[in-house]
């Protein structure tokens, strides 16, 4: 959003869902009260929480040492990771309880008790000490969701090494640029991984990455296919092999509670992915927290973040936040429709899930799909479901809602970033009235707002969204780039942490997320969210999914152009274009009404599920398309790009 007119919101549907009331009585979170505790003592209120739900080799000797941009939370206090995710549970009452659950897309099925983690892990950690890695040293992790992914984690964390995983569906070209960013020592690696029933070849993936990798001196390996991989000798190393020779005890360093813990890369608007530095206690103090009052977690939960480990999700939510609860973490291999459409309700049958956690993206794939998929299975286990990674609209929420938790699941709809490490907006499931598409309010003891574009809180309507005060798990710096850590969260508005996402407030002070900034469209002077606009299409009940990008237009200055998925069965005609068009006028208003209705069967996504509207503008604006390499299917855009890329105003 440049400077100019504030952004206009103009999507009014609303209703109010309470939570149950049996679900009420059970909640870790009952009344309100921790809100007004946290808005009096902030500091007071996270060092209560500190104190009592982290174990601490060292107290520290300061809350908060706050140099703004730079913060640094309990500062003189020492503890690690892997002991407050493991140790403190193995050498208690949870020593046989399953800590985690794999599920391989073959079928496949491995349980982990907490002693059992422990002991892997511990070995893991001895691996990695004996080929070097000391404390600071970076730790390279390139595998597909295996239960190696969780340990390799915890043994970095557990010596103090610096782990930086990258998703195993990232190119070699992309690994390559995080390897050499974070001066990588070590690689852990596989020979491949699954998905829709093919190999990923990660191996040769990583073998191209390391021909411009020079820091990495060490590969290890874990066979997961049994496919033969180009093996290079003393460089590259079998994960069993080397685990089997292992001591089953590594002694947990305490670490500093600034000690880093993690650098994981976000994308950048310049291209070059940004090195987001994670520290350890504000961290694992943020996710704990959050993990246990927004997802109400239990001891006799099944947990189940469909998230994979190279994200901000995986660390937090499938990890760090429940493992530190004593929880029970499940991970799922490969895709959601393989071999079917009802994998995921499949497994939530299985295991008797309880909590589930996922993005819009799949919501809204479910959807396309139609009911009877989840109508096969039992999904009664499920009392509570999440949803992260952007903006959902209401009926993709209420899909969720009904056909998935039955009307008797409360939904948290969580704002958050890989920046911010943790929730900061999100329901508290026990006591906030939800508005479908709705993220609510912030978390207690995070001080958000809306603004204009002077900085000036906006009490109803839109603007941006900013971060007023510190907050435990922040970002500490950009790996290596101070400058562009102040640059790009802290120079748009004075001492105030800029998302990047615009938001409005209503008249109930419940926050809606309308999309990052640079989603917003300016028509004839007036800026509004692609989200509305994406939302009153889904609305119609022929349309699935849908993306929204402005283009280019000589009298407007932008024309809404609408890329539009369809229901299974329905058929993209003239007729339907016009249809769709003056429902959103309706919906909206007219200025909303796009210009062009483009009919496709998929949208351009990463792997991670976000749909790239930048390729989208690219194809709308006939320009060269941008890097595709982080694309689930290449083959989308191009078959966009020739149906659509040629077509005038």
């Amino acid at each position: 959003m440049t400077q100019g007119r504030a952004l206009e919101s103009l999507w009014k549907e609303e209703q109010i869902i309470s939570p149950p009331a049996k679900f009420k009585l059970q909640a870790n979170i009952k009344n309100l009260q921790v809100y007004q505790e946290a808005a009096k003592d902030p500091q007071g209120f996270w060092a209560r929480l500190a104190e009592e739900e982290l174990v601490w080799d060292k107290k520290w000797d300061k809350v908060l040492e706050w140099n703004p941009p730079f913060a640094k939370w309990f500062v003189g206090g020492r503890l690690n990771a892997a002991v407050n995710c493991l140790d403190r549970h193995a050498y208690s009452f949870r020593r046989n309880k399953v800590a985690l659950i794999w599920e391989g897309e073959p079928g496949e099925t491995r349980l982990y008790t907490y002693g059992e983690l422990l002991r892997e892990v511990n070995k893991a950690a001895n691996v990695l000490r004996q080929l070097g890695v000391q404390k600071g040293d970076r730790v390279g992790i390139y595998l597909p969701m295996i239960p190696e992914a969780v340990i390799a984690m915890l043994a970095c964390a557990r010596l103090g090494a610096v782990h930086s995983v990258v998703f195993g569906g990232f190119s070699a070209e992309a690994l390559r640029d995080r390897l050499n960013d974070a001066q990588a020592k070590v690689l852990i690696t596989a020979d491949g991984g699954y998905r829709r029933g093919k190999v990923v070849p990660l191996k040769e993936n990583a073998d191209q990455a390391l021909e411009q990798s020079p820091s990495v001196e060490k590969v290890i390996v874990v066979r997961r296919t049994g496919e033969p991989v180009p093996f290079t000798p003393g460089r590259d190393l079998w994960w069993d092999e080397l685990m089997a020779g292992a001591p089953a005890y590594c002694p947990a360093e305490g670490h500093d509670a600034e000690d880093m813990l993690f650098i994981l890369y976000t994308s950048g608007t310049t291209g070059k992915p940004k090195g987001v530095v994670h520290t350890t206690a504000g961290y694992l103090l943020g996710v704990h927290v959050t993990t246990k009052w927004v997802f109400d977690i239990k001891d006799t939960d099944v947990y189940w973040c469909t998230a994979d480990i190279g994200w901000i999700t995986g660390h937090s939510y499938v990890i760090y936040g429940p493992l530190s609860n004593g929880a029970t973490t499940l991970i799922y291999e490969g895709a959601p429709d393989y071999p079917d459409r009802d994998r995921w309700w499949q497994i939530v049958e299985k295991y008797g899930v309880n909590i589930l956690y996922t993005a819009p993206t799949a919501i809204r794939s479910f959807m396309r799909w139609g009911p009877e998929y989840p109508e096969r299975h039992d999904l009664s286990s499920l009392r509570l479901l999440g949803t992260v990674g952007e903006p959902i609209n209401p009926e993709a929420w209420m899909w969720f809602y009904r056909h998935i938790g039955r009307e008797k699941c409360p939904i948290v709809d969580t704002w958050w970033q890989t920046e911010t490490g943790m929730h900061l907006v999100t329901p508290l499931p026990g006591i906030t009235d939800l508005k479908p598409g709705s993220v609510t309010f912030a978390f207690p003891g995070i001080e958000v707002d809306v603004v204009d574009e002077h900085g000036h809180s906006v009490p109803v309507g839109a603007g941006y969204l900013v971060v007023k005060s510190p907050w435990p798990a922040m970002l500490r710096t950009i790996y290596g780039d101070p400058d562009r850590y102040v640059q790009q969260y802290w120079s748009r508005f004075p001492n105030m942490y800029f998302t990047g996402d615009s938001a409005r407030r209503d008249a109930d002070g419940y926050i809606w997320m309308l999309g990052r900034v640079d989603d917003v469209l300016n028509v004839s002077g007036h800026r509004i969210g692609t989200a509305e606009v994406e939302s009153a299409l889904v609305d119609h009940p022929a349309v699935a999914e849908a993306a929204v990008i402005g283009k280019t237009h000589e009298l407007k200055g932008q024309a809404v152009v609408a890329f539009v998925t369809l229901k299974e069965g329905v058929e993209g005609t003239a007729e339907l274009a016009v249809e769709l068009k003056a429902h959103v006028a309706r919906k909206i208003g007219a200025l909303a009404r796009p210009d062009d209705v483009f009919f496709t069967a998929e949208l351009p996504k990463t792997r991670s599920g976000k749909i790239m509207r930048r390729l989208l503008r690219d194809i709308a604006e006939g320009r060269v398309l941008g890097d595709t390499t982080t694309l689930a299917d290449p083959g989308v855009v191009q078959e966009l790009k020739e149906r659509y890329g040629s077509e005038e105003d």
